[in-house]
């Protein structure tokens, strides 16, 4: 007996030497944040010091061993700030802002000058439809993996892809229920749930329910979630995770306040100017299932697939182009929009030596089938059966025109049109790890992407159907990076890859047009310091549109091309800049992010046609400056234990409105000039709170100084940002 207590404490004595550093190496190895299987046995370990493990880069690797930047706002900063929409998480991540509010029916988010709301959006490793606004309670962390992602990911821009990570069950029993409340009575309570059936299967509930007015008059918004998933342990090396979620949404479209000529209108903030009678509504469902194989320590098997559902249909007045004096012809409008995407994945990853050479090697295939249907509609007199256009006429600055209470509902609409979409993609990738010691490493990979779109016109007043042309598009992404670390905690790198971007239109021979590509050059630091309690990133990049579509000079006889559909590949933008993330925590009840981002993004080559844009022009709604900071601090001990402090300030600099400005003969000097300048802006938030026992109470200030600025989406959905508002949440977790 004696003797196997000695061997215990030797062996516990063995395993307290072993650094932190080592496990995290170890667990960070061989375990991805979709592999669960041996997880489940370092659960502490990883919760604890290492919070933001990724799996955007879906391969496994630490981030310190990839040759580009990546960010996590993990569930923590999430509560603690009280996010409600996904922009106010994105404060957190420098770069990475809101371009519009279009509508009031979606966020648009940008990074690096690119727009990532088309194809950059995914939930769960799966392509999202953004047109949407999505449940921030359900997330457990989102990850940004800037730059490039066309080489794991396909046909995105190289701006960098956002990834909303769900929370998943695990053999823990607990939960919690939540209740916030706030200004413009905004009411929104929550639960999570988990817990075990028995040892091999697990499950989670999400869900949560929100009725909000808004600091805009007549806006309103109710919203019911849920979320359910289940975890089956089929044995020590497999695992099987099902996943559903479904939003039902429904808002009321504002386009906010309007422009005339190159100035926002000065009309008060919470002036709604769209016909009272407007609404919209969206619904989104997904369903997943994502397995997980480990044939032993060294190899692994994933194959994920996913149905998503989407449709959105909105009814009102909109796109808000007053006269000069305010009058507005208010215009009706409708629009209905349904997708359904099929997606799966298979993936192999292995660890394995040539010599004395480390390879971490992770090769798989994709695909993706998606079904869009657009809707166009037209409003008509019932007595004559003639299109109409206008609702009525208003002027911006005269709140009685436009707040009258005895409006007339809307006139009677039908289907005029639909175009169906079918697109397919195909992706077939390999990368590889190569490490040639402990200080010299390398990424090699490359991506074979192909896609195809048909589309098919349905024009429902004339019975008849037009296949248009379909668009086949093929490309190779290779990626190329390079790591040295000279110590443990410093990591240089430099990477180069490239990613396509499909264009519309046709060349001068009337072929559908070539997809553009687009080359990324980036060279970075990464620091560690105090075992990870401090880590900096800086990170410097350039990326190079060179074969730009843009209205083609000339057509197929030589003669000037005035047709804009006729594009060439004749054009160039360049965005470059610097990016600066630091994230400090140097106990657990206290944390700090900070960060800084500098981009400039312009048009370095174009024709000079009419049409085309102008050279040295910078990109419409891309800031040059952006900036963040926050902190997070719960007083462990004295007089003042658990009371928490707070605060987040969000810089985002100047820019440019509507649309760039182009060559136009007919125009004074020559140029269509239709550029709206936007001042930049700073928000502070501020919060307080208390926890007792299993209760935590926090109250949140937004926006302090009351600064008023504006979110757009070219010049027709001017949206103010909300002003000084007042938050509570009241948490009870079992």
């Amino acid at each position: 007996m004696y003797k196997n207590i000695f061997k215990s404490i030797v062996l516990l004595s063995s395993l307290q030497a072993v650094s932190q550093e080592n496990l995290n190496d170890v667990s960070e190895n061989y375990f991805t944040e979709n592999d669960t299987v041996k997880k489940l046995k370092e659960v502490v370990i990883e919760a604890k010091n290492n919070p933001s493990k990724s799996s955007v880069n879906r391969a496994g690797i630490k981030e310190k061993d990839l040759p580009q930047a990546i960010q996590v706002i993990g569930a923590e900063i999430i509560q603690q700030q009280q996010s409600i929409r996904l922009s106010d998480v994105i404060k957190n991540a420098n770069g990475v802002y809101v371009g519009s509010a279009r509508g009031g029916a979606q966020e648009s988010f940008w990074s690096r000058g690119y727009d990532m709301s088309a194809n950059n959006m995914f939930k769960n490793g799966f392509r999202f439809n953004s047109g949407s606004i999505p449940e921030v309670s359900s997330l457990e962390k989102v990850e940004i993996l800037k730059g490039s992602a066309a080489l794991l990911y396909g046909n995105v821009a190289p701006g960098g892809i956002m990834n909303m990570v769900t929370k998943s069950p695990n053999f823990r029993t607990g939960g919690e229920f939540t209740m916030q409340a706030g200004s413009y009575n905004f009411y929104k309570p929550s639960a999570d749930v988990y817990g075990a059936f028995n040892n091999s299967i697990a499950y989670r509930f999400n869900g949560s329910y929100e009725n909000s007015e808004s600091f805009r008059d007549f806006v309103t918004k109710e919203r019911y979630y849920v979320n359910p998933s289940l975890l089956f342990k089929v044995s020590d090396k497999t695992e099987i995770t099902l996943q559903a979620d479904y939003l039902s949404d429904d808002w009321t479209p504002d386009f906010g306040t309007g422009s005339i000529g190159k100035e926002i209108a000065n009309v008060p903030r919470n002036a709604y100017l769209g016909a009272k009678w407007s609404n919209g509504t969206t619904k989104q469902a997904t369903a997943s299932i994502l397995a997980n194989h480990e044939f032993n320590k060294n190899w692994k098997l994933n194959f994920n697939s996913s149905f998503q559902d989407y449709d959105r249909e909105s009814i009102g007045t909109e796109r808000i182009q007053p006269a000069a004096n305010g009058d507005w012809n208010r215009p009706y409008g409708r629009n209905k929009a349904v997708e359904q995407i099929l997606a799966n994945q298979i993936s192999l990853q292995g660890n394995f030596k040539t010599g004395k050479i480390k390879h971490q090697l992770f090769t798989g295939i994709d695909t993706e089938i998606s079904y869009a249907d657009a809707y166009t509609f037209r409003f008509f007199n019932p007595t004559t059966g003639t299109t109409v256009t206008n609702y009525d006429t208003v002027n911006i600055f005269d709140p009685a025109s436009y707040d009258a209470s005895n409006e007339l509902p809307a006139l009677p609409s039908e289907i005029t049109r639909i175009v169906k979409t079918e697109t397919t993609r195909l992706g077939i990738y390999a990368q590889d790890l190569i490490s040639f010691g402990e200080k010299f490493k390398a990424l090699l990979g490359v991506r074979y992407s192909y896609q195809e779109a048909k589309p098919e016109t349905y024009n429902i007043t004339a019975n008849t159907v037009t296949e248009e042309k379909i668009r086949n598009d093929r490309a190779f992404s290779p990626k190329v990076g390079l790591i040295y670390q000279p110590t443990k905690s410093i990591t240089l790198f430099s990477s180069y890859s490239n990613s396509f971007t499909p264009n519309t239109g046709v060349d001068i021979n009337n072929e559908a047009i070539e997809p553009s590509i687009i080359d990324q050059i980036e060279v970075g630091v990464k620091n560690e310091f105090w075992k990870g309690k401090l880590t900096t990133n800086v990170t410097l990049y350039q990326i190079v549109n060179s074969n730009l579509a843009q209205t083609a000079e000339f057509d197929a006889n030589g003669n000037i091309n005035t047709n804009t559909n006729v594009k060439a590949l004749s054009g160039e933008t360049t965005s470059k800049g610097i990016e600066l993330d630091i994230t400090y925590k140097p106990i657990d009840d206290f944390n700090i992010m900070a960060g800084y981002s500098y981009n400039d993004m312009r048009y370095t080559e174009t024709t000079g046609a009419t049409g085309s844009f102008i050279e040295g022009d910078r990109l419409v709604r891309t800031p040059q400056h952006t900036a963040n900071l926050s902190f997070f601090y719960t007083v462990p001990t004295g007089i003042f234990k658990n009371i928490s402090v707070g605060a987040i300030g969000n810089y985002i600099g100047d820019r440019v409105g509507g649309w760039n400005n182009q060559i136009n003969p007919t125009y004074p000097n020559g140029i269509w000039d239709r550029e709206i300048p936007v001042n930049g802006y700073t928000t502070i938030d501020v919060s307080l709170g208390y926890n007792w026992k299993q209760f935590t109470l926090l109250c949140k200030l937004s926006n302090i100084t009351n600064e008023l600025n504006y979110t757009m989406h070219e010049n027709y959905s001017v949206n103010p940002i909300a002003p000084r508002q007042i938050l509570t949440s009241l948490r009870y977790k079992f």
